[in-house]
């Protein structure tokens, strides 16, 4: 059995052709948000609309980290080692402290509540950039069916002052986001409006200049699915999921190969020992495979 597709000759020498996707859990509903811990050689997840945040171990236990989530979604880990949760039931992004109680970061844009954060990463400063799309209210599956209050926007937290600011205003409906290696570069997927079977989906890039992006531009347009989330490596190859798998993506846009997974993909993180483990959340179930790359 392949586990993969190759298009470019650097893709073959990114894959092992011994290392096999692997699925390390399963029996969610639908599994978002992976962040690895590796001083505690575990990775976080979502099971957003069992309202939990689950914990892996690498010998195979699974647990329940948090319950109620408040149908948390994506997260990651600041510059302190704490974990950044976009939660969908509260409309906020938080920080869970080193001794467990919970810093609300953002849960409103000038007077009017988010929609439903959804992804969320942290710049070398310190800033926390997360996206903002209404996929949480819309319906009472990943959240509580609410009215929107503002547009679909990628927001900055300053790291001193904590104010936020909206940096992306022209995506319909901003979703997974991650930075080039030199940080110059914000690559944001806009997954379209929910039930707009017509809608844009595809990969944007934008130029950073510090707490401000500019110059945003059609990156990558998945051919399978849609990009809902990813992740670079340090070589600046972007790593996104799709519904056939995870796609890579050179730095100049073209597909260089896939790894195809049997479930429907929503998202990814490097991990594990020299972070070369990518772990894929998809549907119902946690993946992982080992590659010939280091995650940024």
């Amino acid at each position: 059995m392949s586990f993969f597709e190759a298009y470019t000759p650097e893709f073959s020498r990114f894959v092992l052709g011994n290392a096999p996707v692997k699925r390390l859990a399963t029996g969610f509903d639908w599994v978002e948000g992976p962040v690895w811990f590796g001083d505690a050689e575990c990775l976080y997840f979502s099971d957003i609309p069992n309202n939990q945040i689950m914990r892996l171990m690498m010998d195979g236990t699974v647990s329940v980290y948090r319950d109620p989530s408040n149908f948390a979604n994506g997260h990651t880990r600041d510059l302190q080692g704490r974990l950044i949760s976009c939660e969908h039931g509260t409309r906020r992004v938080t920080r869970t402290e080193h001794d467990g109680t919970i810093t609300v970061l953002a849960d409103q844009f000038e007077g009017k509540r988010l929609n439903s954060p959804n992804d969320v990463v942290v710049k070398s400063d310190g800033s926390i950039w997360f996206s903002d799309p209404h996929y949480g209210i819309m319906t009472n599956y990943e959240g509580y069916k609410s009215e929107q209050e503002l547009p679909c926007n990628v927001y900055r937290i300053d790291a001193v002052t904590g104010a936020l600011t909206a940096v992306v205003t022209d995506m319909a409906c901003p979703n997974g986001l991650a930075f080039s290696p030199d940080e110059a570069t914000l690559y944001v997927a806009d997954t379209g409006a929910m039930f707009d079977k017509d809608a844009q989906r595809h990969i944007r890039r934008y130029t950073v200049n510090g707490s401000e992006v500019t110059d945003g531009a059609h990156f990558h347009t998945i051919s399978h699915g849609a990009s809902d989330g990813l992740r670079l490596d340090t070589d600046g190859n972007i790593w996104s999921s799709a519904a056939d798998g995870v796609h890579c993506i050179a730095p100049d846009g073209a597909l260089m190969g896939k790894i195809l997974v049997p479930e429907l993909v929503s998202n990814v993180c490097f991990g594990g020992r020299g972070k070369h483990r990518l772990f894929i959340t998809a549907t119902t179930s946690v993946y992982s495979i080992a590659l010939n790359r280091e995650g940024l």
